[in-house]
């Protein structure tokens, strides 16, 4: 039988394992600003040696306060992450500008590493996110100007402008300085090489003709 300073340390091994997989450590610099030429392959980007590093590796001229043209789906995002701004890189932050047209929409989509925080500008927004398998739970509003709203991490979701006569801007800020982005039509019906249309019939429950046709449109990306 296992004595009880033996069970007291395992408690306690246990409790600081969880701790340590629940989020990333803290930071062991004050920065680490991503060296995209750097062989060396890690998790992010590996870091620039400090003495070459400046302020404009912290800054992008991004013009967001800039009305951007939309796509035919109605909506433009404009991100602003790692790539553009090295200094992000480790720091686990993003933003973006959107624009929607009249109508326009930001149709579902997941971050697989982020969640996502977006407040309106300007108009007014319908969103929404879905929750995962089994429940599949439609958690939705209308927001209006200076409204905030949260999209869990990895959730699908969307943003729909409902006014036929005027456009509307949101930005967004998310927890990774890569979050990513998956639209959903465009992944499944938009896929490099498709996926067949026979998977796709099947899990759609509709005709490989309906399935063809869907493939044979061209998924725009929103993302700039």
């Amino acid at each position: 039988m296992a004595s009880p300073s033996f069970c007291l340390f395992a408690a306690l091994l246990a409790l600081v394992s969880w701790q340590a997989i629940a989020s990333d450590p803290s930071p062991l610099q004050d920065f680490c600003v991503a060296d995209k030429h750097s062989p060396v392959l890690v998790n992010g980007f590996a870091c620039l040696d400090p003495k070459y590093v400046t302020a404009d590796h912290f800054f992008k001229a991004a013009m967001l306060d800039t009305p951007r043209k939309t796509n035919k789906v109605g909506s433009n995002v404009t991100l602003i992450n790692v790539m553009q701004i090295p200094g992000l890189n480790t720091l686990g932050i993003s933003i973006a500008r959107i624009d929607y047209a009249p109508l326009g929409q930001n149709p579902p989509h997941t971050h697989p590493r982020a969640t996502e925080i977006l407040t309106v500008l300007e108009g007014t927004l319908h969103v929404g996110f879905v929750t995962s398998n089994p429940n599949n739970t439609l958690f939705s509003k209308v927001l209006n100007k200076g409204d905030v709203f949260v999209f869990p991490v990895g959730l699908i979701h969307f943003q729909f402008n409902p006014n036929p006569h005027q456009p509307a801007v949101a930005i967004a800020a998310l927890s990774s300085q890569n979050p990513g982005a998956i639209t959903i039509a465009n992944a499944v019906f938009g896929s490099k090489p498709p996926i067949s249309d026979e998977v796709l019939a099947k899990a759609f429950q509709v005709e490989k003709g309906t399935i063809d046709w869907l493939q044979a449109q061209f998924w725009e990306n929103n993302h700039y």
